[in-house]
């Protein structure tokens, strides 16, 4: 094997555990990301490492089934991986087929476990390539119980659109300070302004090194996940509480607009983001680590945005490991948790306040179910319809309840998938 081939082989061990760790629910790629062994990598070596992890799971299942075609049965977790990084690089990276076959074979015969099937990936590969690539049907993109649930809730064409974005790598979007020159920003990043203000950037590279990263006039925010806050239409000295708040993209831009921002969440090391991105940004907020449905605090505030946990579905153009790790059941029990907030929250609004429901999942369950069971359950709470254009939200998510569900083919570019609605509280 030639040097230059042997150079990429950390990079792509460490995809392997990136894989592994997505597929096998523990912690999902960026826990992985984190770890000692994958932070030791140079830095073109960690981004070629989560290129190809990426790689493998926007196609995870067209090359899932065209793998098992040459299978008589599965092979050790190990050998699948391997198997599919070498079909990832072979038919959606810029990677030559010799290359992807030959540093998957060297990768097998360098663990005990693989080392037997060196043979087997060397045939198997070979045999994809003589195929030729897997078919681009959108509908093997996403787990079939995933595809299913989605064709019954908005359709067999939204379906397949909506799975048809899992193969895309989205472009970075931005969300400005208030103050900001947009145009001039737009102009310098080679941005485009979108609906709502956010700046969608496709350059590539450390985002800290762009213009305007270190003084804090920007954040990576998806443009869907900026609108649930321009929903509250907040003041200048609102008191506003941030329910579920890292990693603080919704909190910087209730802060930015002058209200004074309370942001809870359970998770002390994630809100230490938040802090840092708080100072980075030179805006403030209350920082408090606690469970929002058991916060013991008899403040009441004037708005209220609660970002539930979620099964997440709807981050899958960033995050498609979420798909895979997803499990039918975890719907039911995630819906039980929103609820509980969503109760809380009910009780810590002053009267005719404001409060915004939103999670970036796909599931009617998360999102329309629970407005419907939360307006039974609390009469002192209101309905307040969404306008159309609202917030920078496409017009084709507005619903006819005057909720939002945002799906990821109905902004060009795409966007996370995310449901929102708005309540008013009784006088």
């Amino acid at each position: 094997m030639t040097q230059e081939l042997n150079d990429g082989l950390p990079a792509r061990e460490a995809a392997l555990t990136l894989i592994d760790a997505a597929l096998s629910r523990r912690g999902g790629i960026d826990e992985a990301a984190s770890a000692n062994g994958f932070r030791f990598l140079e830095p073109r070596e960690r981004a070629f490492a989560r290129a190809l992890a990426m790689a493998v799971l926007r196609h995870l299942g067209p090359i899932d089934r065209a793998l098992a075609a040459k299978l008589q049965k599965a092979p050790p977790d190990r050998v699948m991986h391997l198997l599919r990084l070498g079909a990832a690089q072979a038919f959606y990276l810029d990677v030559p087929a010799f290359a992807a076959v030959a540093t998957s074979v060297e990768l097998a015969g360098a663990n005990k476990a693989s080392r037997p099937f060196k043979g087997l990936v060397n045939a198997v590969l070979r045999g994809l390539l003589r195929d030729g690539p897997p078919g681009d049907d959108p509908t093997l993109l996403a787990p079939p119980w995933l595809m299913s649930r989605w064709t019954a809730a908005f359709g067999e064409a939204a379906a397949r659109e909506i799975a048809a974005q899992i193969a895309i790598e989205p472009a970075t979007d931005l969300s400005l300070k208030p103050e900001a020159d947009a145009e001039a920003l737009a102009e310098v990043l080679e941005a485009e302004i979108l609906d709502g203000g956010s700046l969608r950037v496709r350059r590539k590279g450390d985002v800290a090194a762009w213009p305007g990263f270190e003084d804090g006039t920007w954040w990576v925010q998806d443009a869907a996940a900026a609108i649930p806050a321009r929903l509250l239409d907040l003041k200048a000295g609102d008191s506003v509480l941030d329910l579920c708040a890292a990693p603080g993209g919704k909190t910087l831009q209730l802060a930015a607009t002058g209200a004074r921002v309370v942001a809870l969440d359970r998770s002390p090391a994630r809100l230490k983001r938040v802090a840092e991105n708080l100072e980075r940004t030179h805006l403030s907020a209350e920082v408090v680590a606690a469970d929002a449905a058991v916060w013991e605090d008899a403040r009441t505030f004037d708005a209220i945005l609660l970002d539930a946990p979620c099964s997440a579905t709807g981050t899958f153009r960033r995050h498609p490991d979420v798909l895979w790790a997803a499990r039918p059941g975890d719907v039911a029990s995630l819906a039980g948790v929103q609820s509980r907030i969503l109760d809380s929250a009910a009780d810590r609004l002053k009267p005719g306040g404001r409060l915004v429901y939103c999670v970036c999942s796909l599931e009617p369950e998360e999102g329309e179910g629970q407005v419907e069971a939360f307006l039974a359950r609390r009469p002192d709470m209101v309905l307040e319809p969404i306008a159309p254009g609202e917030g920078g939200a496409p017009e084709a998510s507005l619903t006819p309840r005057g909720t939002l569900r945002l799906l990821p083919h109905q902004r060009d570019g795409g966007q996370d998938g995310f449901f929102a609605a708005r309540f008013r509280k009784a006088e």
